[in-house]
């Protein structure tokens, strides 16, 4: 693992009563790197962004942003990160800026200086010509990219995104991957996309399959499977026989 991770996660475990959401749970996301987490419903996706992000603290183990442990420079750590949660967040009866301008006043973020971010971060996701609709105005993909804007707002080197595409059709899905790839590579931001949609992963990003809790593969994209495997097969077979760790 490099010294140098965006995010490490070290043995990092968290149950529920007795059931283990998390089970020594240890991984890195590079600077500027696009990872993959994958793995099917019940995996434990959710739970480790919720570990991540300190909605949960983990029973044991240890998780650090660009250095910082989230448990010793909680404030150092959280200023890093910006997050696309699954679940929908905006509110529908502001307009995009209201929503918008009020996030950066919880970072601290003068009026002014948001009203000039919010510019900036609208003209990115392609949506500079809503700024003052409503956001149930917006359709589903409109919204997720809103989402990205505002995870962006205090200007974050780590983004987190957890199953960002799910409910969306194939083009909103395509433009949500477009953006943050371009993110990473004009940016150098460093990304964790959880997803269990293959399409969205491409043959050079770094992989983590979860599964039950568990890290049972890791490694680029292209190489998990065996020789003549795409990654879909390979993820069923592994998923299939829990007990098999692929190198």
């Amino acid at each position: 693992m490099s010294t140098e991770a965006a995010l490490r996660v070290e043995q990092v475990g968290h149950r529920f009563g007795t059931r283990a959401a998390l089970d020594d749970v240890s991984l890195d996301v590079g600077h500027g790197r696009f990872a993959a987490l994958l793995g099917p419903n019940g995996a434990g996706k959710t739970t480790l962004f919720s570990v991540i992000t300190r909605l949960y603290n983990n029973q044991t183990g240890r998780v650090s942003i660009f250095g910082h442990a989230l448990d010793r420079e909680p404030s150092r750590a959280l200023a890093r990160l910006g997050v696309v949660f699954q679940a929908r967040t905006l509110d529908t009866d502001l307009t995009v800026e209201q929503n918008l301008l009020y996030h950066a006043s919880l970072h601290g973020i003068a009026r002014s200086a948001g009203k000039e971010r919010v510019g900036v971060l609208l003209d990115r996701v392609g949506l500079a010509d809503r700024r003052h609709d409503k956001v149930r105005t917006l359709s589903g993909g409109q919204s997720r990219r809103i989402e990205i804007a505002r995870s962006l707002i205090h200007r974050p080197d780590l983004l987190l995104l957890d199953e960002p595409t799910v409910g969306l059709d194939l083009e909103s899905r395509a433009d949500i991957v477009a953006i943050v790839r371009a993110l990473v590579r004009e940016e150098g931001l460093s990304v964790l996309w959880a997803t269990h949609i293959f399409e969205e992963i491409s043959p050079e990003d770094d992989a983590i399959v979860l599964h039950r809790g568990r890290i049972v593969a890791r490694g680029r994209a292209g190489d998990i499977g065996a020789p003549g495997e795409g990654l879909a097969d390979a993820f069923r077979r592994i998923v299939a026989e829990p007990g098999r760790v692929a190198a």
